[in-house]
């Protein structure tokens, strides 16, 4: 199967419909990823946030068919630019890896390889992809290794990856995923690892490339100070599913849902000084016993009898979606 060129004209490059991906053990079927739908449109950023374990990177790898046993894509839709990427083989996929879609990993040593030169690595990424010649390719990795901010860039070409730092990895692998300026990248927590003036450079690179090329980016993060100032649109995940979508601003003013007003609530900075940090009672529930209806339900300071049911996702404001029966909508339309 063969892709389109480019999005069709007004299309979205991502549309995630009801994607669900379980993972099936010896304990049971953890549903990781249980009906996720989210859309990123050309040239705009999609925070995809929530806490450890609510299924944000496996979403990631989901839609880039990176998971592994005894993980699998169960139902639901992943279309890149109109086409269902599941369906494609992984031939097919290989060719968009690193070409017209690229991930950059929490861990940069799932991009580099550690016995192989930094240039050596570099070099074959953009050979892999584009007919050039080993100096072209070394010129673009150069140009790579410049704009996310390492210096001595002809040097470091040179290096090994056990002879860089820990941010310094990191900074090489999403120079990596930048190489072929694609059309749409998936990072997981990529500065994480990295000083706040190093992670504000890589942040305007990214905001740089969705500019020029209309590149689509999914930001995954715990890190809400971050998707505030760089995505457009956010995607909140709690035990597997969205439980809260919009436009970035209306949804950290003014949420919608108990969850994502608990992790908002939580930032020290939203906190009067001097006083107890806010916090969210209780723990995640275990994926593998989840209860009946809402997952949020035993923690919510809403919860009623009706949440014993499954909430659906609805739009209770234009563009403004939750998984929730008893929504913060008055104070919304306050805000």
């Amino acid at each position: 199967m063969s892709l389109p060129a480019v999005a069709a004209p007004g299309g979205p490059t991502l549309e995630v419909r009801n994607l669900r991906t379980h993972f099936f053990t010896r304990a049971g079927v953890v549903k990781a990823v249980d009906d996720v739908s989210f859309t990123v449109e050309r040239g705009k950023v999609m925070g995809l946030v929530g806490e450890s374990g609510s299924g944000k990177t496996v979403t990631g790898f989901s839609i880039i068919g990176l998971v592994d046993p005894p993980g699998r894509i169960t139902g639901g839709q992943v279309l890149f630019q109109g086409t269902d990427l599941a369906s494609l083989s992984e031939a097919e996929m290989r060719n968009l890896r690193g070409n017209r879609i690229a991930m950059i990993f929490q861990d940069p040593m799932m991009t580099l390889n550690p016995v192989l030169r930094i240039d050596t690595q570099m070099i074959e990424t953009v050979q892999a992809h584009a007919r050039v010649s080993r100096e072209e390719a070394r010129q673009r990795a150069r140009d790579a290794l410049g704009q996310v901010g390492i210096p001595s860039p002809d040097e470091r070409l040179r290096a090994y990856p056990h002879q860089f730092s820990g941010g310094m990895r990191q900074r090489v692998a999403i120079a990596i995923a930048l190489l072929h300026k694609p059309e749409l990248i998936i990072a997981d927590e990529p500065t994480t690892a990295l000083d706040v003036t190093i992670q504000g450079q890589i942040l305007a690179e990214a905001q740089k490339l969705c500019a020029q090329f209309g590149t689509a980016l999914i930001w995954i993060t715990h890190d809400l100070s971050v998707v505030a100032g760089l995505a457009d649109d956010i995607a909140v995940m709690y035990a597997g599913k969205v439980v809260e979508s919009g436009e970035v601003g209306a949804v950290l003013d003014a949420p919608l849902h108990p969850y994502t007003a608990g992790l908002i609530g939580s930032v020290p900075s939203r906190n009067r000084r001097g006083a107890p940090l806010s916090q969210i009672p209780g723990m995640t529930p275990s994926l593998l016993n989840l209860p009946a209806g809402c997952a949020f339900r035993a923690r919510c300071p809403r919860a009623e009898s009706r949440c014993a049911e499954p909430p659906p996702f609805a739009e209770y404001l234009p563009g403004r979606h939750a998984r929730c029966i008893h929504p913060y909508i008055e104070e919304a339309v306050r805000a």
